[in-house]
């Protein structure tokens, strides 16, 4: 039997796949900051080109990918499905595990997948610069990727504790022509308040989209993109799913579970997503987010509405949030550090067509370990709460006498994170389990808002 299964070329998706259409209830809507209004297109303006503005409020189920936007994730896509036999065998299990890799990609990671088609839309446009946030340096080093593809400058700030642990990240942005300053930083009115506060700020996902918007909203030839949370974002990595579900009809089978790590929710989104229509329609499948217990939106956050940054200056939008005051320890998993959850994924949540769970991080670099031993690929710290979930799913099913099919999004390779893996094998790595009282004690920083 195969372990590998492969697309052609020219099956990459034509389309995204937008979930708002199949929604079971529509999603609370997006406040100004100021007005605690309903924001139309023209607030956002200041922000995003029109074309993002459109797919980030459309209803329309299928959206065309353009033709430009395709040839470049061409360069990569479709990406590979692989059938994990050898850790099957690891672990003794009966079940069957399946994983997509999105570490094939020219940053090593599924960002470049809104990445590329974000910088299609801004330069079309006639924007000449993006500014953005990163925290583990994956969604830096794809935008500044997919800037070089489309004439585009690009300006990242980078949260400080990842800037400093890892910096070759920030060689890898600056290799693709990006300017890369720590966050928080003097460069903005943002920044300099956070300084002030705290001069050794280890930075914050949060902090970092403050400084990224307030760039772009005072340059007129500069607009903001974000690597995660927003529905055109979710949408675009949806490429992912899609592709996995064709590549599961040739292994000639179908998953019982789907998994993936979820931080701002866009890698989950992008295998999930097509699984949970059809979820919706009827299909039994479960969709499960991995995430880390230091910073567990989606466990032990509150669903409301909230800022996406942490000075307040983005929409407020309802989501799972631990406060957009959380400031998270520094562990390892960087890209999963953010207060808020995608508000695609926690409608789903609120729906019951997806769950999720927390980890600590040692349990997962020891996942991590085991993958790496039997399937070769060292992952990304973010990537191994999902090969952690995936391995409880196979030993729980073996524990019930079942087998059964597990399929998940194996998001990133862990290439620019050994600094991460030698404190792990020093045992240096320290879990940390957020406590539910610093939650309740942010959810009374809330933005009041009548809906």
């Amino acid at each position: 039997m195969p372990t590998k299964f492969l697309l052609r070329e020219d099956q990459l998706p034509r389309s995204w796949y937008n979930i708002l259409a199949d929604l079971k209830s529509p999603p609370a809507p997006v406040l100004h900051p100021q007005t605690k209004k309903p924001v139309g297109p023209q607030d956002l303006a200041p922000l995003f080109p029109m074309a993002i503005i459109e797919q980030e409020m459309s209803t329309r189920r299928e959206v065309p990918i353009p033709d430009e936007v395709r040839s470049a994730l061409a360069l990569w896509r479709p990406t590979p499905l692989h059938r994990a036999e050898r850790l099957e065998k690891a672990i003794g299990t009966r079940s069957h595990v399946y994983y997509k890799y999105e570490g094939v990609s020219p940053s090593g990671s599924h960002k470049p997948n809104t990445a590329v088609a974000q910088a299609y839309y801004n330069a079309k446009e006639g924007v000449k610069r993006l500014a953005t946030e990163t925290g583990a340096g994956q969604w830096g080093s794809s935008l500044a990727f997919a800037g070089q593809l489309f004439g585009l400058e690009v300006t990242v700030y980078m949260v400080r504790i990842s800037y400093e642990q890892k910096p070759y990240r920030r060689s890898m942005m600056q290799t693709w022509g990006a300017k890369v300053f720590a966050s928080p930083s003097e460069k903005t009115n943002a920044g300099r308040g956070i300084l002030a506060k705290d001069p050794r700020s280890n930075g914050s996902l949060g902090i970092a989209i403050s400084e990224a918007v307030e760039d772009a909203a005072t340059h007129d030839d500069t607009k903001y993109s974000l690597g995660s949370v927003l529905n055109h974002v979710c949408m675009h990595q949806t490429v992912i799913g899609l592709e996995a579900q064709e590549q599961m009809k040739s292994a000639g089978e179908y998953p019982d579970v789907v998994i993936a790590c979820h931080g701002g929710g866009s890698n989950f989104s992008g295998i999930a997503l097509p699984f949970a229509r059809d979820k919706i329609n009827g299909k039994q499948v479960r969709l499960l987010a991995a995430e880390p217990s230091s910073c567990p939106t989606l466990t032990k956050g509150v669903y409301a509405f909230d800022y996406g940054d942490t000075v307040g200056m983005t929409p407020i939008v309802k989501m799972h949030t631990l406060g957009h005051d959380f400031m998270p320890p520094g562990i390892h998993a960087g890209g999963l550090r953010y207060h808020g959850a995608a508000p695609l994924v926690s409608r789903l949540v609120e729906d019951d067509v997806v769950e999720a769970i927390a980890y600590p991080q040692r349990s997962c670099f020891e996942a991590a370990v085991t993958f790496a031993r039997t399937e070769g690929i060292i992952p990304a710290p973010e990537s191994s709460h999902a090969i952690k979930a995936a391995i409880d799913e196979a030993k729980k099913a073996d524990a019930e006498g079942k087998t059964r099919v597990i399929l998940f999004n194996l998001s990133g390779h862990g290439h620019f994170d050994l600094g991460a893996y030698d404190q792990f094998f020093a045992g240096k790595l320290e879990d940390f389990e957020y406590p539910r009282e610093a939650v309740e004690k942010s959810m009374k920083n809330l933005p009041q808002v009548e809906f």
